[in-house]
């Protein structure tokens, strides 16, 4: 814009600010404000949440040296990749991520078939009781899996279906140490997280109109038909942020693993025993039992912890685009 528009322009604004009393100037400051108060909030909460993991990758590439040196605050000095080769050794890590990785994936896709099912009766059904399940499937939202732990326990490791296994084999089956467990909770939507699946695919099938499906059933179409190929495709969105979440949660979970999967090598345990770990290694290196460093400990669980959520960060690339526009759908019609 030339300086002659920008005179007029100026001169325009001042002329109608000042048959408006004033208002028009008033109005103008108070939208630059709002506007800088809203960058200030935004950064806030983006530099909150990315200032964690911005250390996180500075010490990463640190020498032990570098973390007692008082110099060095956020560029390592001596920088090394030392540190992610030895985190992969101690966690096991490439055959804890094809471990992880096929458990969490199938478990992902039990999990939203499951509760796609379930979500979609919620949404477009009538049945009796309707309101006391979905009370159900708000309490397995709100109660933690902790109170639950001591009867899951027992449940697996003396597992009996009707007394049956008993009577023909003469005792109980122990299903822990196994991942049949998991495919069990999740079949039967009491996995993790499955309230939360099924209340947000619920909530999507609301807010879709019933003509799609009243159109379908005059073409002909059966109740299994409509589903399949008339909402379903409408769903992608909402399924894929679900899945994601699912897989996610089960990428990190340590309370389902630690209680039947022990002895099966996760990234998320081997993330959780990585300091006693770092220990032994030393010990067998040296032969000498020696007290590792804080500074050094939480090194070393920072660059275990960046190795965990990698895979997450690029998962999430491909598909924010589906999650974003579920989020923003979800919730339209509560």
């Amino acid at each position: 814009m030339s300086k002659k528009n920008k005179a007029k322009t100026f001169e325009n604004f001042r002329e109608r600010n000042k048959k408006s009393g004033g208002y028009l100037l008033k109005k103008r400051i108070m939208e630059y404000g709002v506007s800088i108060a809203r960058f200030i909030l935004l950064f806030g909460m983006c530099f909150m949440i990315l200032q964690p993991i911005l250390n996180k990758i500075s010490v990463s590439f640190m020498t032990e040296s570098d973390l007692y040196n008082p110099i060095v605050i956020s560029i390592p000095e001596h920088f090394t990749t030392e540190n992610y080769r030895l985190a992969a050794e101690l966690m096991n890590y490439k055959k804890g991520i094809v471990n992880s990785f096929v458990i969490s994936l199938t478990i992902a896709i039990l999990q939203i078939g499951v509760c796609t099912l379930v979500g979609y009766g919620f949404a477009r059904f009538e049945f009796p009781l309707k309101k006391l399940w979905f009370a159900c499937v708000i309490l397995v939202i709100l109660i933690p899996p902790q109170t639950i732990s001591s009867s899951l326990h027992l449940h697996f490791k003396f597992f009996d279906i009707l007394g049956l296994f008993k009577l023909l084999k003469g005792d109980t089956i122990n299903l822990r140490g196994s991942v049949i467990p998991y495919y069990l909770l999740s079949a039967g939507c009491m996995g993790l997280k499955n309230g939360l699946y099924i209340y947000m695919i619920r909530q999507f099938f609301r807010n879709i109109p019933s003509d799609m499906e009243e159109a379908a059933y005059v073409d002909g179409c059966g109740t299994l038909k409509t589903f399949f190929l008339i909402m379903l495709p409408e769903a992608k969105p909402i399924i894929t942020s679900c899945f994601l979440f699912s897989f996610v949660w089960q990428w990190t979970d340590g309370f389902y693993s630690r209680m039947f999967l022990g002895n099966t090598t996760l990234v998320s345990l081997s993330l959780s025993r990585i300091v006693d770990s770092l220990g032994a290694y030393i010990q067998r290196l040296t032969g000498v039992k020696t007290t590792i460093s804080i500074a050094y400990s939480n090194c070393i669980l920072a660059t275990g912890t960046l190795m965990i959520i990698l895979p997450l960060i690029i998962l999430y690339l491909f598909a924010q685009r589906q999650f974003v526009e579920s989020i923003s759908s979800t919730g339209i019609k509560m």
